[in-house]
């Protein structure tokens, strides 16, 4: 793995450079950018959502800033589902040139066109499904059905003067799919026959042995555990999981309930997957949320973002009763979808918080209420040995991911040289099935802070968590300009201290003796003395403390 960052040479006419942008060593963000004479191709644009130490932090974008003095040279950008972490970071990317070709199915093209009318873009979009071609600039691309957790989903082969490359995209092998659309093994066998010079592969499910469960085999679990329930449901999903709400209303129709949508993105979603086709509603079984009070508690479910605890969305808030539905005893609550990396502890919190409410909480750790959408070792062996590719990247998935991806393909005779464990940023050169690492590109995180992209940097980020766990202190402080003696002060205010103010007379005279030595040495400089204030209360406040609070001095000469 590239440990430094090291300028790529200029591209050799007739050579493709791949750059994976985002989605490596993290589970989000993905985005890849391919070139080949000049002309840039973009698969996926999409989102990582924040962790606990991002305070703040709306979205986290790709670090597609390099690529603003090549935005004409791009020739489109291939979406491969229409999930927030494949899709979400679109509108930021044609906000930098809004004509940028989107090329994806009809679900995925819908869901990102809804997403970029709240923010007022028009795209040129291309649909494309399974078994068609389109010839973009220097790139053949051919689209492949993949089967995922939600419909519609494609992988890529991408063929070009200097090679073939598949990516998958996020899939799995259902063999029997909720909507009857495989994995098109066939058409993977066929590229294996051809040739496959780079297979850019899900790696998120590497390091689970076997396969993965049948989506279908959660419809039963639903169906029994609703049955049971003596009041309300709730069930929380992402807000994209068409087949999980489409489960969730044919166990609801089978128990005599009906089924109301909450949060604005679970509801927009769906009703395009309904108008399209890709959702099937029993007659009569959606109700307005506004009119489902009317409804009696055993005759009612619930479908609600907020699976992964986020803050704001609607199972955090019924948890720390900010929400109009109280939860209370006799409810039942149900998790309905998987832990994303770094969650954890959000979504315990909201566990725990709707228990103590009284719900009888339903979760992947206690029933069989959720199945991954990603390929399990076993089926991902089946691909290394029907492909045959000559250099394999993993892709989409965390370290321990991609590194478990890279040995399944080792272990069917991919030599390690051509298996490539990389990181964001790194570039890689492919010409007649030779692959290189060719630089390092220095890429970093991208903050969405409310109305702001890309202003809020770590440092920001430091002093937020700064100010959320070691507390504030102010020191005021007014000197004699032409003798720097001390006129008022000090007069010090502290937030976020269990200690009462007066905790601070101990450390006043220090910063006084600190401040007339340096009079006496002749430093007049207000930045000079509000540095000698920071030092003297800093050093302070850690040995009395044991604290290290953001210290904001100010020196004001009179």
């Amino acid at each position: 793995m590239p440990d430094s960052i090291i300028e790529p040479a200029p591209l050799s006419p007739g050579t493709l450079r791949i750059i994976p942008i985002g989605g490596l060593g993290e589970v989000g963000r993905n985005m890849t950018s391919y070139e080949i004479d000049g002309k840039i191709l973009i698969v996926d644009c999409g989102v990582l959502f924040p962790e606990e130490h991002q305070p703040g932090v709306d979205l986290i974008l790709p670090d597609f800033g390099f690529l603003r003095d090549r935005i004409d040279d791009i020739v489109g950008v291939v979406l491969t589902h229409g999930h927030e972490d494949h899709i979400g970071g679109v509108p930021y990317l044609l906000r930098l040139r809004a004509d940028i070709p989107l090329i994806g199915s009809q679900l995925t093209l819908a869901l990102v066109e809804a997403k970029l009318k709240e923010h007022r873009i028009k795209p040129y979009s291309l649909t494309v499904k399974e078994g068609q071609d389109e010839e973009i600039g220097p790139f053949d691309l051919e689209f492949i059905a993949v089967n995922h957790s939600i419909p519609d989903a494609l992988a890529v082969a991408i063929h070009t003067d200097a090679g073939t490359v598949l990516a998958t995209g996020d899939f799995k092998m259902d063999q029997l799919p909720l909507d009857g659309r495989l994995t098109d093994l066939r058409e993977f066998a066929r590229l294996g026959e051809e040739g496959v010079d780079l297979f850019m592969v899900d790696s998120t499910n590497a390091d689970v042995p076997g396969f993965t469960p049948l989506e279908r085999a959660i419809g039963p679990v639903l169906d029994e555990v609703i049955a049971r329930a003596p009041r309300r449901v709730i069930v929380a999903s992402f807000s994209s999981h068409v087949h999980r709400v489409q489960q969730v209303l044919d166990a609801a129709h089978q128990n005599g309930r009906r089924v109301a949508l909450l949060g604005r993105s679970m509801v927009r979603n769906m009703t395009i997957a309904a108008d399209l086709g890709y959702l099937k509603v029993p007659e009569g079984v959606l109700v307005d949320y506004k009119k489902a009070g009317d409804i009696p508690d055993d005759k009612i479910v619930y479908m609600s973002t907020g699976s992964q605890g986020e803050p704001m969305a609607v199972l955090s808030r019924m948890a720390n009763r900010d929400h109009q539905i109280e939860v209370g005893q006799g409810d039942t609550v149900i998790l309905a979808s998987s832990q994303i990396p770094g969650n954890e502890n959000a979504i315990y919190r909201v566990i725990d918080g709707l228990t103590k409410l009284g719900a009888n909480v339903v979760h992947k750790g206690n029933a069989k209420v959720h199945v991954s959408g990603h390929a399990a070792a076993g089926e991902l062996l089946y691909c290394y040995n029907i492909l045959q590719p000559k250099n394999v990247l993993p892709i989409h998935g965390e370290y321990r991911h991609l590194f478990a991806n890279a040995k399944l393909a080792q272990d069917t005779g991919i030599p390690e040289r051509n298996t490539f464990i990389g990181e964001n940023g790194t570039v890689y050169d492919l010409l007649d099935g030779e692959m290189k690492v060719a630089g390092q590109l220095d890429l970093g995180f991208v903050y969405v802070d409310g109305s702001t992209v890309g202003e809020i940097t770590d440092a920001d980020l430091k002093d937020r968590r700064i100010l959320g766990e070691e507390g504030f202190i102010s020191v005021i402080i007014v000197v004699d300009a032409s003798t720097g003696r001390i006129i008022v002060g000090p007069e010090i205010h502290a937030r976020g201290f269990a200690e009462d103010d007066s905790v601070f007379e101990e450390v006043k005279p220090r910063i006084s003796a600190a401040l007339l030595e340096a009079a006496q040495s002749g430093v007049r400089d207000s930045h000079a003395l509000q540095q000698i204030v920071r030092r003297t209360v800093g050093t302070w406040v850690n040995r009395r403390l044991r604290r290290r609070p953001m210290l904001v001095p100010l020196v004001i000469e009179a």
